[in-house]
C-alpha cells in the first residue's frame, strides 16, 4: 500500500510541513493535525496516480507498481483512498477553514489535477508549484493569527517543487512516450530538465537562505556548499537519484529554516 501511494515522496512533504509546524508559532496539537493533514493529502495523491495510470503501468510492464502486477486488489486502493480523503478533509478542517481550503485546494488538490491530465501537458510544472508553494502557508494560515507565508517563503517552495517535478520524469521519459504523456520535461529534453532543475534548486536554496529578514549567520554558508553539492548530482547521476538529491535539498532548506532563526 505506501509503494503504491508513492511512499517515498508522500513521506517527504509530510517531514517539510512538520519541520515547519515547529519552526511556527503552532502549539503541539495544531502541529500534530498540520503533518497528519498534509499526511493523508499525500497519500490520496499517491494512490489516485496509481489508480489512475494502471492500465498505462500494465502496458509498458513497470514491475515496480503494485497495482499494475496485480500484487495489490484495485479495491483495496480505492477503500484506502476514500478514507483517506475524508481524514485529510476532517483534519484539515480542524486547523480553520483558511489552513484547509489552501491544504485541500492548492495542495492535494494540484496533485489530482496533476493526475488527471495536466501531467500531459505544458503545464506539468504547475501543480508542483502551486503544492509546495503553498505548503508553508498551510502551517502559517493555522497559527493564531492566519497569515499566508512571506512571499519568499513561498517562492522558494515554489521552485523546489518545480525542480523535483523535472527530476522525478526523467527515468520515466521513454515508457510516458510510449503511452502519451508529455508534460514539460518530456517536451523539452532529459538536458534541458536536468540544466533547468538544478537552477531551480539552487535560486530555492539561496531564497531559504537569503529570504528572511536580517542577516544570515554565517554557517549557512557551509550549508549552501552543500546544496551546491546536491545540486550538482542532479547533473551527473541517474535513475532514481537525482530526484533523491533534491528531497534531500528540500528537507536540507527546511532545516535551515528551522535551525536558523
Amino acid at each position: 500500500m505506501l509503494a503504491a501511494a508513492h511512499g517515498g515522496p508522500a513521506l517527504a512533504v509530510t517531514a517539510i510541513a512538520a519541520l515547519l509546524a515547529v519552526r511556527s508559532d503552532l502549539d503541539a496539537r495544531d502541529a500534530v493535525l498540520v503533518t497528519l493533514a498534509v499526511l493523508t493529502g499525500q497519500l490520496t495523491i499517491g494512490w489516485g496516480n496509481d489508480l489512475r495510470d494502471v492500465t498505462r503501468d500494465r502496458a509498458v510492464g513497470r514491475r515496480d507498481k503494485p497495482l499494475a502486477t496485480g500484487l495489490l486488489p484495485v479495491s483495496w486502493v480505492v477503500a484506502a483512498l476514500g478514507a483517506t480523503a475524508a481524514a485529510c478533509l476532517a483534519l484539515s478542517a480542524l486547523l480553520g477553514w483558511r489552513s484547509a481550503l489552501v491544504n485541500v485546494a492548492l495542495g492535494a488538490g494540484a496533485g489530482h489535477a496533476y493526475n488527471l491530465g495536466l501531467k500531459a501537458t505544458w503545464w506539468s510544472w504547475a501543480p508542483y508549484a502551486c503544492a509546495f508553494g503553498t505548503l508553508p502557508s498551510v502551517v502559517t494560515l493555522a497559527g493564531p493569527d492566519p497569515a499566508w507565508a512571506p512571499a519568499w517563503a513561498g517562492a522558494a517552495g515554489a521552485l523546489l517543487g518545480v525542480g523535483a517535478h523535472l527530476l522525478n520524469t526523467l527515468p520515466d521519459l521513454a515508457d510516458d512516450a510510449r503511452t502519451g504523456v508529455r508534460g514539460l520535461p518530456h517536451r523539452i529534453g532529459a538536458p534541458a530538465s536536468r540544466a533547468l532543475a538544478a537552477a531551480l534548486l539552487a535560486a530555492a536554496s539561496v531564497l531559504a537562505v537569503l529570504g528572511p529578514a536580517g542577516s544570515p549567520p554565517a554557517w549557512t554558508l557551509g550549508a549552501l556548499g552543500v546544496v551546491l553539492v546536491l545540486t550538482v548530482l542532479t547533473l551527473v547521476t541517474s535513475g532514481r537519484a537525482p530526484f533523491r538529491a533534491a528531497v534531500a535539498v528540500a528537507l536540507l532548506d527546511v532545516l535551515l529554516l528551522v535551525v536558523a532563526r
